[in-house]
């Protein structure tokens, strides 16, 4: 039987314990004599990224929203109106509830709806299958693991496979993985020797094979397996397989005709997909607020009902006070007084119930999912090049945008646009820059140097040439109606030096059996033997090459970063050429230097020996390669320089600068080289030439170990800030993906499990920007979560435009996909779409500051108008006895909340504007800071509240909110308590009744709450004025209706003509004006004062430009 093995994987800073499985190519059976078949079960190829189904919908919605506080309370409440007699009718629970309920059901379907949408169109796309030596064609999701599949050229992977052959004779195939790792470069994968002979169906059925493989982990650089070749009469062939041989989902084959593989991974066991953090309900800072200020309401209500509970039996203990004689206690309900005392406690819960405000999480709703629409309704937020605008895929986190303090960002296309362009080149001193010639720091170059600088770049590379019309579905390589090569690379770099070469006279044509031709000025063809490739590496950070010229001489070109080239150079103009790349590093341009070494025949077999000697080691190979490579180069002669820009995205850099001016810290998280990424960043402005950078990097730990190295880090930031001086010292963190796994994981030698995290949280804390490159896909995610996690806490931000972005996107409290190049992963998987990097900076500074300062006063606002909504009920038991009399009428009590009061609070959460947008965006710091006054010891002065910080929703806002409204509900009670002692109120003399007296209080009520929003509005519009007023026309014209008509499906009309004798008396019209003005009386004292002495400095520009509008 075949024995399963248990590997130890460690990947991304965690640790997975993984078995093997067998996979049989074809499903077919291995020969008798090889091990026995053992059937095994693998998920299909489906990818499911919605939340619900069909038949889950409606349990688990209704599950997740009664985890809601209010939305459970309501339901017991209801439930207790249904069981028990009350004071009031279970419809005033039921509607409004039924009402929150629905709402959210269908906003929340819809929008996993859409994702249904998304993951049928990827389930469904056309995939060829191999079977019994022809091609079928089937969908995506039908894939099992074992078939054999045929991928085209420009076609996507469609799961996990291993390369079995290739329409190109050595068997390789050219792949981009933009949609992975970020990198839109083309990358070389192989076929083993034994199977890239096979080139028909008919030859791919034919074979007979196994794969023994590691189960499906998250790393998308490791895999460890084997395939073994079963031949008629012969012992098994076993060849070795790792990530060369493996495609992964979601890349696309270019520059090959045509490949076949096997699948070996599928659906959800895949890479790409286990690289995807599961879904998960995010929920913004403002509804955690509103639970905690829910749990404080919850407690007043429960003290409400006890107290009136204890009072009702304190009142009722005297005789002459017991229930009267026509509803008179019999002994029976004397004796269960214990029951008759919960039933009251909770008749008591269901009378002041409304404090609760249900009504607020469904306008909460409506806010964030007509809020929305503002954003994809951005003409500025709309791409022309692209023909989108920005899409919101989860309007529950709009407010969050107004709070963000990190914003974690990928680097390629999404920064960049990936697109290099040669500027410049320099040889001893000699500049070249295509179409013109600029003679700097000499008179004169060797013109020896010259030709081998330009054959230099034009032989040390990888770069493949391609003549065809059609890449991409865009005709590229096309010069006067002709087809002409053009170059594609597994980097951007190489491809921009072969094109500057090209521009200033050589250009290199092919390489075919393993010779490289290059066209030199004198367009001449010029044949080189490709020998070796050293490749780069990040550590090394250089590559090479060995050639040897048709006049049989043997040369090693060299190019890499000046720091690795220049201490190995041992002749040429140094200085002229370190002038040149400094001065092009300061302008922010991607530099590289050039030399070269000639070998002599026995340099070059003691140079192959090494590498021979290297290549075939099954231990330790990287190792023995870095030594022999250490040893290979040396003793250059230095030729130039050249000079590359990383184009940026538009306002890239203007973006970035006006996050970091309002607050925010931004991260770059990249797949990519360290030094393409540092070279990014300082081009975006995030690290600045004055910036110190500090390196935390797989090549530092090797020179010392990572305990001292983040202490030696930690105590250089830490010293600088502990100096006084007025200029600090800027800093700029550098991390690699391997050092991080190394920081993550505890340390053995120490109790405490999170001794080096919290060091690394500390250095990261004192740098304004962080680097972090190498990075897998779930490594991002880790970072993320590390800062989520830490003691601050504070709001986080990822926006990428890949799949290898996914996961840190639904990792950070706010996840934006950007629309680019790289496929629609992260745009389908995150909260927001945006087109480009630079619509980031209205959605923050504009939309998310406006969203959190609305949603901040909806939810204030909210709690004011059912304090003073449901206090005066409080105050009436007083004087009812503890009846649990209602003071206002079952219709009022329903629709306080539905109708009178809900509309205006919804438009001005929707379109109020207490600042201009051009000011927002001009000064990025209105996003974070606030001004409030705060008295001194002397004088009153203002102080900065961090909006950022939730400031609108904190504790000490929430109590002046609270107090407010306990201050009008007593105005309204007992101004109408008053005004009602007078026995000839009414101009007959007749007396009100306590119908009256509730209506009065109510009409005062809804009048002072809706104008106390009218004095909060800034921004007015004919929709403002129509809806405040509307309402207030509403209530009234409602109350006419309801009390002035015959109602013939009520069985009894309490209401019937008192709004309408209540209105027929002059006093009941003074009181409810004198009352009204006396209950917003203290909001306009503060604000008159505000303005007044302690004006803000938005208060002060505002004045400015109403002084000076031009």
């Amino acid at each position: 039987l075949f024995i399963c093995r248990l590997n130890k994987i460690h990947c991304a800073g965690e640790e997975y314990w993984v078995d093997s499985r067998t996979v049989y190519i074809g499903h077919k059976e291995p020969p008798p004599a090889a091990e026995a078949y053992i059937p095994q079960r693998y998920p299909d190829n489906r990818i499911v990224s919605s939340k619900y189904t069909l038949w889950n919908f409606i349990p688990k919605n209704l599950f997740e929203q009664f985890r809601r506080i209010a939305n459970f309370y309501f339901l017991l409440i209801f439930l207790v109106q249904l069981i028990i007699d009350t004071p009031t009718s279970p419809v005033t629970s039921g509607l409004p509830l039924f009402f929150v309920i629905t709402v959210t059901a269908i906003k929340q379907g819809y929008e996993d709806w859409l994702r249904h949408k998304a993951d049928c169109s990827i389930n469904e796309c056309p995939v060829d299958m191999v079977q019994q030596g022809t091609v079928v064609r089937t969908q995506s999701s039908k894939l099992r693991v074992g078939d054999v599949v045929m991928v085209r050229e420009d076609e996507t992977f469609p799961c996990d496979l291993i390369l079995l052959s290739s329409s190109r004779g050595d068997g390789t195939c050219y792949v981009t993985t933009t949609s992975l790792d970020g990198e839109s470069s083309h990358k070389t994968y192989y076929a083993v020797p034994d199977t890239m002979a096979f080139k028909t169906e008919q030859e791919v059925d034919s074979l007979h094979a196994t794969i023994e493989c590691e189960q499906p982990q998250p790393d998308l650089y490791k895999f460890v397996g084997r395939i073994n070749i079963y031949k008629e009469r012969e012992d098994p062939i076993a060849r070795p397989l790792g990530a060369e041989n493996l495609l992964l989902r979601g890349a696309t084959l270019k520059n090959t005709g045509h490949i076949y593989a096997v699948a070996i991974y599928t659906g959800m066991d895949t890479k790409m997909a286990l690289n995807y953090q599961s879904k998960s309900q995010k929920r913004s800072a403002v509804e955690k607020s509103m639970n905690a200020f829910l749990i404080v309401y919850l407690c007043i209500l429960i003290s409400k009902a006890v107290i009136n509970t204890v009072l009702k039996y304190a009142w009722q203990w005297s005789a002459d006070r017991d229930e009267p004689w026509y509803n008179h206690r019999t002994e029976i309900d004397r004796e269960r007084h214990v029951i008759r005392a919960f039933t009251d406690f909770l008749a008591f819960m269901v009378l002041f119930n409304y404090i609760i405000p249900v009504s607020m999480y469904v306008t909460v709703e409506m806010q964030k999912f007509l809020g929305s629409y503002f954003i994809a309704w951005d003409k500025d937020m709309y791409d022309e090049e692209l023909g989108v605008g920005a899409q919101v895929n989860t309007s529950d986190l709009n407010e969050e945008l107004g709070q963000v303090e990190y914003v974690f960002t990928d680097k390629t296309g999404t920064l960049t646009e990936n697109n290099m362009e040669f500027i410049e080149c320099c040889v001893d001193g000699h500049v070249y820059i295509p179409h013109c010639v600029i003679v700097c720091l000499c008179s004169c170059v060797c013109q020896e140097h010259e030709d081998l600088f330009f054959r230099a770049l034009c032989l040390c590379h990888t770069v493949q040439a391609k003549e065809e019309e059609t890449v991409d579905s865009i005709k590229r390589g096309i010069h006067l109606g002709k087809p002409t090569s053009f170059y594609i690379s597994s980097s951007p770099d190489e491809v921009a030096l072969v094109e500057g070469m090209k521009r200033l006279g050589y250009t290199y044509l092919r390489l075919k059996d393993s010779h490289m031709e290059i066209l030199n000025k004198d367009d001449e063809i010029e044949r080189f033997e490709l020998l070796h490739v050293l490749n780069f590496d990040s550590v090394r950070r250089r590559m090479s090459v060995i050639v040897k010229s048709s006049s049989g001489e043997y040369l090693l070109f060299c190019k890499g970063a000046d720091t690795s080239i220049f201490p190995r150079v041992v002749s040429g103009k140094v200085e002229q050429v370190r002038a040149r790349v400094e001065q092009n590093a300061v302008e922010g341009l991607r530099t590289l230097c050039v030399a070269y070494r000639s070998l002599s025949p026995a340099e070059y077999e003691e140079a192959c020996h090494q590498l021979s000697d290297a290549k075939l080691a099954l231990k330790d190979r990287e190792q023995r390669l870095a030594q022999a490579y250490d040893l290979i180069e040396r003793d250059f002669t230095l030729l130039g320089a050249t000079a590359v820009e990383d184009r940026l995205q538009e306002k890239a850099a203007d973006t970035i600068e006006s996050l970091q001016k309002a607050g925010m810290k931004v991260w770059v998280l990249t797949g990519d080289k360290m030094e393409t990424a540092a070279a990014t960043c300082y081009a975006s402005k995030l690290f600045r030439r004055s910036t110190q950078i500090l390196e935390l990097t797989k090549k530092r730990t090797e020179e010392q170990s990572l305990h001292d190295v983040l202490f030696d880090l930690s105590r250089t930031v830490l010293r600088q800030r502990s100096l006084l001086s007025v200029e600090c010292q800027d800093y700029g963190l550098i991390i690699d993906g391997a050092t991080l796994s190394a920081v993550l994981k505890p340390s053995p030698e120490s109790s405490g499990s999170g001794n080096y995290r919290e060091i690394f949280l500390e250095i990261c804390r004192n740098c304004s920007a962080v680097l972090c490159c190498r990075m897998a896909p779930l490594q991002k995610a880790q970072i993320v979560k590390l800062i989520k996690a830490s003691k601050e806490h504070p709001i986080t931000l990822a926006i990428g435009d890949g799949a290898n972005d996914v996961s840190m996107i639904l990792e950070a409290h706010v996840g934006i996909g950007i629309m680019g190049k790289e496929g629609r992963q992260a745009a389908r998987n995150s909260d927001y779409a945006i087109p480009k990097f630079k619509h980031l900076k209205k959605m923050l500074l504009v939309h998310g500051h406006f969203y959190y300062i609305r949603i901040a006063e909806l939810v204030q606002y909210f709690f004011y108008k059912n304090v003073c909504f449901i206090f005066p009920q409080f105050l009436y038991q007083f004087f009812c006895g503890f009846s649990q009399q209602p003071l206002y009428d079952t219709a009022y009590l329903t629709l306080y909340n539905i109708s009178f009061t809900s509309l205006p609070i919804l438009l001005y959460s929707l379109i109020e504007k207490h600042i201009s947008i051009e000011m927002l965006k001009r000064d990025p710091t209105l996003y974070k800071s606030e001004e409030h006054p705060t008295k001194t010891k002397k004088r009153f002065e203002p102080i900065i509240l961090d909006v950022a910080k939730n400031a609108l929703l904190r504790w000490p806002v929430f109590l002046y909110w609270t107090c407010l409204g306990l201050f009008n509900a007593c105005i309204f009670f007992f101004g109408a308590y008053f005004l009602f002692d007078n026995t000839t109120f009414t101009s007959n003399g007749q007396m009100f009744g306590n119908w009256t007296f509730g209506t009065l209080v109510f009409t005062v009520l809804v009048f002072t709450v809706t104008l106390k929003l009218a004095l909060d509005t800034h921004h007015w519009t004919w929709i403002n004025h129509f809806v405040i007023w509307g309402s207030l026309l509403f209530y009234v014209i409602f109350s006419l209706l309801w009390g002035g008509i015959i109602w013939p499906f009520l069985n009894y009309q309490r209401m019937y003509y008192v709004f309408m004798q209540m209105l027929s008396s002059g006093p009941a019209w003074l009181g409810i004006i004198l009352l009204i003005a006396i209950s917003l009386l203290p909001d306009v004292v503060k604000k008159v004062l505000c303005r007044t002495l302690w004006p803000t400095t938005l208060m002060r520009t505002t004045s400015t430009q109403m002084s000076f509008p031009f």
